[in-house]
């Protein structure tokens, strides 16, 4: 994503941003800009019927620009694609004020993005983080087992499904090559797709993953293609090339792969790893009722109002997708959060859905903690005040886990 112009104040958030959108990863980082009752201009194709004395009508589409106040995004991570709706906040003599329009965000268009409540902290750190030319893709993901490859992208902010490549293998017999053979259609099938996929010239680290040997035997076949000289910039490819175990070709298995130790120790200079690491760590201390790791709105915000998150250790882990609420104030509290433990000098990661970590994160709510020190009676005090919180409900929407308790209920019902 490429800064076009600014003109944000610091006192008070007030002013506008516009921005160009270079590449589909950039269409995540505007999903993630642009909230409801935000005001967004940008170009638009509108349908004009005119009629004329004789009573005959004529469609014409007319090239405009519009402004509208956001109620509603849709988003499509495969196509990134980008469509925003809203009422039209400014007047031409193409639509009237308050009409309905989607505006369907484009490659190498810009858009011009002003904050309804003003650019918050949070707001600031994902501006900032769209335009950094660094986060591009990190890695790419062949997870697969015999007859199945589901070939991914991995970046620092989504776990994206290129290609799915599905075959039908028949059954191994003895005497018969003819499973053999299928075997090695299939791996020339999905070598042609990731080709397809990735730039060679400047190839990332490829990722292969299996139940049993189908990733070693896959990378055996792209040695082999590598050395019949067909493709000379395979070499490169062969470098960084990473084989792992995985417990199924399912793309749920990633996060158990990007968490082993021969993943990280090559990946760990990468944010996606930082976040998987964290995830596991929390988890861990979870698994051994440690009271240094607590999930849920109000037994965070007491860890924090008590400086448990800040110097030597305290993480706040928060999904992306609580910013997005469209209530105004429900916003503002998890910005004050934030804020809040940066001051007291702790670690924030706002972790993005669509990535494997920030599912993980989901399902505890969309919010976690780890302390600098452990604090026994958090969700019990809680319990004896009798605070409810109906904005936040765990993963079945069955409403609120409070402490200990809450934890262990969470170790019993699902696997971590």
């Amino acid at each position: 994503m490429r800064l076009i112009k600014q003109n944000i104040e610091q006192k008070d958030g007030s002013g506008t941003a516009t921005l160009l959108p270079e590449e589909p990863e950039d269409m995540w980082h505007a999903y993630n800009l642009i909230r409801p009752n935000d005001l967004l201009r940008a170009s638009a194709v509108r349908k004009i019927i005119q009629e004329s004395g004789s009573g005959s009508r004529s469609v014409d589409r007319v090239h405009t620009t519009l402004t509208i106040r956001v109620t509603k995004l849709d988003f499509d991570p495969q196509a990134s694609q980008l469509h925003v709706s809203g009422r039209v906040a400014e007047e031409n003599k193409h639509v009237k004020l308050g009409s309905y329009h989607t505006l369907d965000l484009e490659l190498q268009r810009n858009f011009t993005l002003e904050k309804n409540e003003g650019w918050d902290s949070v707001a600031i750190d994902t501006l900032k983080e769209s335009i950094n030319q660094d986060a591009k893709a990190q890695l790419w993901a062949v997870v697969m087992q015999e007859g199945l490859a589901n070939i991914c992208l991995i970046t620092d902010h989504q776990t994206i499904l290129r290609q799915r490549v599905e075959t039908s293998l028949p059954k191994k017999r003895a005497g018969s090559s003819d499973h053999d053979k299928s075997v090695q259609r299939f791996y020339q099938t999905t070598y042609d797709s990731l080709l397809r996929q990735i730039d060679l010239s400047d190839p990332k680290p490829l990722l292969l993953a299996s139940p049993g040997f189908t990733a070693s035997s896959f990378q055996q076949f792209i040695k082999t293609q590598a050395a019949s000289g067909a493709n000379k910039q395979l070499q490169q490819l062969l470098q960084k090339i990473i084989v792992a175990h995985s417990a199924s070709a399912h793309l749920h298995s990633l996060s158990e792969v990007l968490a082993s130790p021969a993943v990280t120790s090559k990946l760990s200079d990468t944010k996606f790893a930082r976040e998987t690491q964290l995830m596991d760590r929390f988890f861990e201390l979870m698994r051994n009722d440690d009271a240094r790791a607590w999930y849920g709105p109000k037994e965070c915000e007491a860890a924090v109002e008590r400086a448990a998150v800040g110097k030597g250790g305290g993480v706040l882990l928060i999904s992306n997708a609580l910013f997005r609420s469209q209530e105004i104030k429900t916003r503002q509290r998890w910005v004050k959060l934030v804020d809040e433990v940066k001051e007291q000098g702790g670690e924030v990661r706002v972790l993005s859905s669509m990535h494997e970590s920030g599912k993980r994160l989901e399902g505890l709510g969309g919010i976690a903690a780890i302390l600098t020190y452990p604090i026994e009676d958090l969700g019990d005090e809680i319990e004896e005040n009798g605070e409810e919180d109906d904005a936040w409900m765990n993963g079945d929407g069955n409403g609120h886990m409070n402490g200990i308790e809450g934890r262990r209920e969470y170790d019993e019902d699902i696997d971590i």
